[in-house]
């Protein structure tokens, strides 16, 4: 079921019906816990009871977490000394500690075994040829469950949350429809469960502005996936898919192309998710913030795939050290963190590369902080306009540079790409197929439709966060069938799957 289609439109009003005209609390839940099944039943039925399993032992295991078995200081009966106490309250934390170290072996084995299995067995035929779920080439084709990396960093930090003191969720319910919320489930965003487990007790429904906004929300995703971010897809795909006979133009296009499209598909994704969300009353986190309009590659995280770089920190980094062991530690520190955000989006190498460029760029951008704060005119410069625009561009250079490896995780492709970066002319029946059958647009045609666009988002960024300016919610509900029309009309036929989904 795609997000952008009529049947999900029926589906998700119908669900909407469903769940307000019940009462309790517990039959909303168990509304959503069933039409998360059916939505995740449409796209991948095969995974349902693995996914039910899954959710059942993280369930188990929060309660195990969550149990006060350590005895108390003073008992009704008799008083145990200071060194039994100690003892039993040291053995009471070991306890919890193992717990918590299984849940999380547990969530990454799973994790590794389905997306990493196809890769780690590849050099090896003789394995894979003893192995019967194999593909007609003879090599391991392991199918990996839709949502997989999201559902497996939910569960680690639901179980982190709870050893670190927050609460357990005593109602499988509770914690079940939390997890398989069918608006959030196969590609985020990522949500702690305390965020939805406070909004599920009292859930409000929606009032006027509210349900307009989440109108716009679904009708303003669908603009951004349906018919910008599948249009720049076509041009994506025919040039990446043409590495060879594309010139250095086309591929600095592409790439530019690739960067747009991937942003916009994954923020229209988001969009959709929390406009859904928020006709059950609930609100998910933004996971956008206008990335690329960041001046240093710190500040592009902090807007960039947010839940994500919110993971990161409170689970990987701040674990690690974070930055309170010295600068050289800090470095360190940054360039790990990226390097396993890259292996969490896929096992090729193209992911480490684009994780450790992303690292090493952090490293850099905290040495440049330290440098700039002993140097007084350095400071000054990076605050004055012609500074802010250089940290812009460095930024943004380095961001879509990265995107190379990203798009293209065979590295063979991707150092082909940026080997014919410069000075390598486009084959002439390339051109022909893409600009003129295809496309019916020039290059030069196609960059300043690029610029267009850039310049729109510009528009938006400058009134929703410098001048705080917002549509009011009368407006907004005359902009969604708009909108919906726009997408129906302009939007490639058959949609593009959303990127995010092999991730």
């Amino acid at each position: 079921m795609n997000f952008i289609s009529v049947l999900y439109g029926l589906f998700l009003f119908s669900v909407v019906a469903i769940y307000w005209s019940v009462g309790e609390k517990s039959l909303r839940l168990w509304t959503l816990f069933g039409a998360s099944v059916a939505f995740y039943a449409s796209l991948q039925t095969i995974y349902i009871p693995l996914l039910l399993v899954l959710v059942f032992i993280n369930y188990q295991l929060g309660l195990s977490l969550g149990k006060n078995t350590s005895p108390g200081k003073h008992n009704q009966d008799f008083q145990i000394s200071d060194e039994e106490w100690q003892f039993a309250n040291s053995d009471w934390n070991r306890r919890r500690l193992w717990i918590l170290s299984f849940g999380i072996v547990t969530n990454l084995v799973l994790l590794f075994a389905f997306k990493y299995t196809n890769s780690l067995l590849k050099p090896f035929p003789i394995l894979t040829s003893i192995i019967p779920n194999t593909s007609d080439s003879g090599t391991l084709k392991v199918i990996v469950p839709l949502g997989i990396s999201y559902i497996t960093f939910e569960c680690i930090a639901y179980l982190v949350d709870i050893y670190r003191g927050a609460p357990a969720s005593q109602k499988f319910i509770d914690f079940a429809a939390y997890k398989l919320l069918f608006t959030k489930i196969t590609s985020g965003p990522i949500t702690r469960f305390q965020n939805l487990a406070n909004q599920f007790t009292e859930p409000r429904l929606p009032t006027p502005d509210l349900f307009a906004e989440a109108l716009w929300l679904i009708a303003k995703g669908a603009v951004k996936k349906g018919l910008l971010a599948d249009n720049i897809g076509i041009y994506v795909d025919l040039c990446f898919g043409n590495i060879q006979r594309a010139g250095s133009t086309d591929l600095w296009l592409a790439i530019l192309a690739y960067g747009l499209q991937l942003y916009l598909d994954f923020s229209g994704y988001v969009d959709i998710a929390r406009g859904s969300t928020l006709l059950f009353g609930l609100v998910l986190p933004e996971n956008f913030d206008f990335p690329y309009f960041s001046t240093s590659i710190a500040d592009f995280w902090r807007r960039w795939h947010m839940t994500l770089g919110d993971w990161l920190r409170n689970y990987l980094y701040f674990p690690l050290g974070g930055s309170r062991r010295g600068l050289v530690r800090t470095c360190i520190n940054l360039v790990i963190v990226m390097l396993i955000a890259g292996i969490w989006h896929g096992a090729a190498l193209g992911f480490l590369v684009w994780g450790l460029l992303h690292g090493f760029a952090l490293a850099v951008h905290r040495l440049t902080d330290v440098v700039s704060d002993r140097t007084p005119a350095l400071k000054l410069f990076w605050q004055t306009p012609p500074g802010t625009i250089v940290a812009w561009l460095l930024t943004q250079l380095m961001v879509f540079f990265s995107w190379i490896w990203f798009k293209l995780p065979n590295l063979q492709d991707s150092v082909l790409v940026v080997k014919n970066l410069w000075g390598h002319p486009a084959d002439v029946q390339f051109a022909q197929l893409v600009y003129v059958e295809s496309l019916k647009l020039s290059p030069m045609q196609l960059g300043m439709a690029f610029l267009f666009l850039v310049m729109w988002m510009s528009v938006f960024y400058i009134f929703q966060r410098r001048l705080e300016v917002q549509f009011k919610w009368h407006l907004k509900l005359v902009l969604v069938p708009l909108c919906f029309y726009f997408v129906w009309l302009l939007a490639p036929e058959g949609s593009l799957p959303f990127i995010y989904f092999d991730y």
